[in-house]
């Protein structure tokens, strides 16, 4: 079997799982994306050669912390399991200073750096996701608003691609991504612009603009996160975050664009709901 069909068999399959995943209800959403962030911090951990539990702990409190404050946050006691899972992740993070300290100076720094950036770039972003569904207000979980994100990042990335493989003769960042063209950058920003006026038109889940500014955050840092992460593996020396999806790499090289992309998506929404 080539390295098309591959893709093609699992690109599929990956779609499926996210959208019956968000499609099935809550729980088995919960359930998907608790399973890809685990992936992606693992790849992720490797690429920048951690070894420690920490991340994962954080992870996990971060995770449900967002899961609870999805629900009724006003009764007593969702408030106050609110409050032991946000301990649980000051707790971790004020500890890895304390391991951190019988290293040597420069070991201390790097590894505290470290635990750091997987905070802020695969375990916040999956915490904000979650919440996605949640922010209109009156609908108690909003699958469609999370289906049509993926499919604008979904859009973003095909016609990228078939743009700059045909037309491509500028390089857009060639040091880091030497495949990625300005004229692929160009041909992804518009073509996801004209998917994201056709989903507004037909999806009620969110205003106009909301839907097409959505499709400018997920054109411009949806391929940033997509470069930053070939920066990432260009240094580990390795050509995918994993070998788990079969013609794709891994998890963080199938999610790289949803995972930068989210935070903008996130605080964009909330401040225009």
């Amino acid at each position: 079997m080539n390295n098309f069909t591959l893709r093609l068999i699992f690109g599929l399959l990956y779609a499926i799982v996210v959208i019956f995943g968000a499609y099935l209800g809550n729980v088995t959403f919960y359930l998907v994306f608790f399973v890809f962030m685990i992936f992606c911090l693992y790849e992720f951990l490797r690429l920048i050669d951690l070894k420690s539990g920490y991340p994962y702990l954080l992870a996990v409190a971060s995770f449900l912390s967002a899961i609870i404050s999805n629900e009724d946050a006003h009764t007593r006691d969702n408030v106050l399991i609110n409050k032991i899972l946000f301990s649980i992740i000051a707790a971790a993070l004020y500890f890895s200073f304390i391991s951190a300290l019988i290293s040597s100076r420069k070991i201390s720094i790097q590894y505290l750096g470290k635990i750091f950036l997987s905070l802020i770039y695969i375990i916040l972003p999956f915490s904000f996701l979650i919440k996605i569904p949640y922010l209109n207000v009156t609908i108690t979980y909003d699958y469609v608003v999370l289906i049509g994100i993926f499919v604008l990042i979904w859009s973003n990335d095909v016609f990228a691609y078939l743009i700059g493989k045909n037309f491509g003769k500028h390089k857009l960042i060639e040091r880091v991504s030497p495949n990625k063209t300005v004229e692929g950058f160009i041909g992804g920003f518009v073509f996801t612009y004209i998917a994201g006026f056709f989903i507004s038109v037909y999806c009620d889940s969110l205003f106009s603009y909301q839907w097409l500014g959505i499709a400018i955050i997920v054109s411009v840092f949806g391929v940033l996160g997509d470069l930053i992460e070939s920066m990432f593996k260009r240094q580990a020396g390795v050509k995918d975050s994993s070998n788990f999806i079969p013609g794709h790499g891994g998890f963080l090289d199938r999610l790289d664009s949803i995972i930068f992309a989210t935070p903008f998506i996130f605080i964009y929404l909330y401040l225009t709901a």
